[in-house]
């Protein structure tokens, strides 16, 4: 177990020094930030100067090192927009994206769950055909487009539910529906196929052959092991919602990273956009992290690999 986990946990920091450093070397591409900072009557030995003081005239991968140096000690630089630190910027904003990403998490099971046995136990039925219409369309509708969408018909037309900012529970409502459908479809289907195989397995048909009800051949038998799959892709879920925020967080004007991020990079402030960028992959490897080791308890032929 030891040395699985500790396998685990260096695989999870290769992947957030990965994504940081490309990530960082991808902004330089977007040009260099001084420019969005410079007034018109600035002169060029004033630009100097101030690329200068940012550090912004020494190589990238240099500048790099500097960033993981002081990362490394929770110095993540401070914001050129607000002149903040970037890591305060972010925290203040930790709590309003998690509680999107667990309201939508919640949703997506909590919905999927009765959805997806149902769909399975009646098999080829009319139920279990919409029950698979509606996760196609769910995968393959755009994010964006249900936003806008939910906000024409009940924030605009029939003005149900405010449309943006983060207030009381019904300012919740648009934003989490909106990122929980994708993946509310998605383990619609899961637990369909997890469902559909484990109905197929010997002990089921065996319980039914004894008499006992329907209705606890699925529930007490089935559904219990048809689970396991499900238990082992929540965390992983949960990071994907993570990720998907950037994109509903700025349809709803949402205060969260994800909006913090986006809005970092059209004023092209590099260090808020690096360390939203390292605290998002930090996440999401930690969540994995924790997946891996409760999934090598319930399977311990995963320490193997």
């Amino acid at each position: 177990m030891g040395s699985y986990l500790v396998r685990r946990a260096f695989r999870a920091l290769l992947v957030v020094v990965g994504v940081s450093f490309i990530s960082f070397a991808v902004l330089f591409l977007s040009g260099d930030p001084t420019d969005t900072m410079v007034g018109e009557d600035w002169t060029i030995e004033e630009v100097q100067r101030l690329r200068r003081d940012m550090g912004l005239d020494r190589p990238w991968f240099i500048q790099y090192i500097t960033y993981a140096s002081r990362a490394v000690r929770g110095d993540f630089g401070e914001s050129l927009r607000y002149r903040q630190p970037a890591f305060e910027l972010i925290a203040e904003r930790i709590p309003a994206t998690l509680e999107l990403a667990l309201v939508a998490l919640v949703l997506s099971i909590v919905l999927a769950l009765p959805v997806g046995v149902v769909s399975a136990s009646k098999r080829g039925s009319a139920y279990d055909q919409g029950g698979m219409i509606f996760a196609l369309f769910g995968q393959a509708m755009p994010v964006f487009w249900l936003g806008l969408m939910l906000i024409l018909i009940f924030g605009v037309h029939l003005r149900w539910l405010p449309v943006s900012g983060r207030g009381g529970l019904e300012s919740l409502i648009l934003p989490s529906i909106t990122l929980a459908t994708y993946s509310l479809a998605r383990n619609t289907r899961v637990i369909r196929s997890s469902m559909l195989d484990v109905l197929a397995q010997d002990y089921v048909r065996t319980a039914r052959a004894k008499g006992l009800a329907e209705q606890m051949v699925i529930y007490l038998h089935a559904l219990r092991n048809a689970l396991i799959p499900v238990v082992t892709i929540i965390g992983l879920e949960f990071g994907h919602l993570l990720g998907g925020a950037v994109i509903v967080e700025t349809i709803f004007a949402w205060p969260g990273i994800g909006r913090l991020m986006i809005q970092a990079v059209y004023a092209k402030d590099f260090p808020l956009v690096q360390a939203s960028v390292t605290i998002a992959a930090l996440i999401f490897v930690t969540l994995n992290f924790f997946v891996d080791f409760i999934y090598s308890y319930l399977d311990p032929r995963v320490r193997l690999h």
